[in-house]
């Protein structure tokens, strides 16, 4: 199994400007740190995580002894790969990988300067985000009991953990990562009774030809397809998950099937008993960095915000890149693809006809695919006045609902002033979503922050400048 190379000890080569410096060493920050070191730039790799492989690749600690952790992936050997790539590289010092650094800002005169929780201030000529993405969440009546996780976390959980969070656990929301955390789940023993998909699928049939074009991907589907299909596991097109019961855990969910702007239909409701729901409804890029710099941004077809990149892949900010989710969730696949892309246009080195033409069609079946899964307005009708919105300051619905209506906000950062809503531990990525929604936001607007993650004060009162 693929494991993280050492730390430079206390950075003594980081005080030379490095030629490249990449935020995010999953799918798309791997790719990129080590083509760019096969091109001869120097280069750091900057990761909270203490080994590589993101969210996607997220595999067991080497203290639990998995034998065949490939098994709970798709795409392993890609990793294997880079991983390999990173370990030669970090050996004779093209590449410093720098784990436990979680970039909390960000800024340029001459260089770039990047602040991290590791307690070290790396300089470079060019940047490359990649730091991948989080999940949306659409709340519901006892989404908070104990028992309901997010669709990745379950995966997280069995990835990293090697454990389940139940042992019969329906999975539901909307998009590609549900068959896929629900093949993982039965491959591991546990039962699942439905996979709960909010969309109809009918949304691909708009482009056969991009689908044509993409035929890995319809294999990929088809093989959790039939995984489910041998394990019995019924699909549930056109519904939702719309409450959680229970008490001290959850016991039960109800489902419903909804109209084609997502709301209930009336008289379709169905209970089915488990003990844990894995949910989500796609994924955000994760972008702050950059917005807080005036990056320029664009809307997916999904409504989330990813930064707006050129062919080459580079912002509209000078001397920076962006590559795979934070361009736009598309999956491990086109990560990859646009990690050395990143890494040849920074390096200035000629991109390869296949390559180029591999990040296209990714890059289109994500469109398609963000198109498919777009949620509805009408998911807001699952609510109840009680239902918590945002849990870290549990706020209900009907608090956001009243200072919509009774006190004119129309803007999440309205709301967030008169309710707290988005104002807690997790600031607002558990929450942003609905509560722009409830607050009726009908261009989605990029997050922005000057600390894009909790920064101890001690950090910010040792800065000498």
């Amino acid at each position: 199994m693929p494991t993280s190379p050492s730390e430079p000890s206390g950075l003594d080569r980081a005080a030379e400007p490095y030629d490249l410096a990449v935020i995010g060493a999953g799918p798309a920050g791997l790719a990129a740190a080590v083509t760019a070191a096969d091109l001869g730039l120097r280069c750091a790799l900057l990761d909270a995580g203490p080994r590589p492989g993101g969210q996607y690749y997220r595999h067991p600690a080497p203290g639990l002894k998995a034998a065949h952790p490939e098994k709970l992936h798709h795409g392993w050997s890609a990793f294997a790969g880079l991983s390999a790539r990173l370990r030669r590289h970090t050996a004779v010092g093209r590449l410093d990988y720098l784990t436990g650094h979680h970039v909390w800002t960000a800024e340029r005169s001459e260089l770039w300067r990047l602040h991290s929780e590791g307690q070290a201030v790396v300089q470079a000529r060019a940047v490359l985000l990649a730091t991948g993405a989080y999940e949306r969440q659409l709340p519901f009546p006892g989404w908070t009991l104990p028992g309901v996780v997010t669709a990745g976390g379950a995966q997280a959980m069995l990835k990293a953990g090697l454990v389940l969070p139940g042992r019969r656990v329906v999975v539901a929301g909307s998009g590609p990562l549900l068959l896929a955390a629900a093949a993982s789940l039965v491959t591991a023993g546990a039962a699942v009774p439905a996979v709960v998909e909010a969309t109809d699928y009918l949304g691909y049939a708009r482009g056969l030809t991009t689908l044509a074009a993409n035929p890995a991907k319809l294999v990929e589907g088809a093989e959790h397809g039939a995984k489910l299909l041998r394990h019995g596991v019924r699909l549930r097109r056109s519904s939702a998950v719309v409450e959680a019961h229970g008490t001290d855990r959850v016991t039960a969910v109800t489902i419903a099937r909804l109209d084609r702007d997502w709301r209930p239909v009336p008289g379709t409701e169905r209970r089915v008993e488990c003990d844990a729901v894995a949910v989500g409804h796609g994924l955000v890029p994760q972008i702050e960095l950059a917005t807080e710099l005036g990056a320029e941004t664009r809307v997916t077809p999904d409504g989330t915000v990813a930064l707006k990149v050129d062919a080459e892949l580079r912002t509209s900010l000078p001397g920076l890149w962006a590559a795979g989710e934070t361009c736009g969730v598309g999956g491990a696949d086109l990560a990859i693809a646009e990690g050395e892309l990143a890494a040849r246009s920074v390096a200035g080195s000629p991109v390869p006809a296949a390559l180029r033409a591999r990040q296209g069609r990714r890059r289109a079946f994500a469109e398609l695919m963000a198109a498919a899964h777009r949620p509805g307005p009408g998911w807001t009708e699952w609510l109840r006045p009680e239902t918590d919105v945002c849990r870290c300051e549990e706020v209900p619905a009907g608090k956001i609902r009243e200072a919509v209506e009774e006190l004119g906000a129309s803007d999440a950062r309205t709301v967030k002033l008169l309710t707290r809503a988005g104002m807690g531990w997790c600031q607002g990525r558990m929450c942003g979503a609905a509560v722009a929604c409830l607050a009726g936001e009908t261009t989605p607007r990029a997050d922005s922050r000057p600390l894009a993650c909790p920064v101890p004060l001690g950090q910010l009162a040792d800065l000498t400048d």
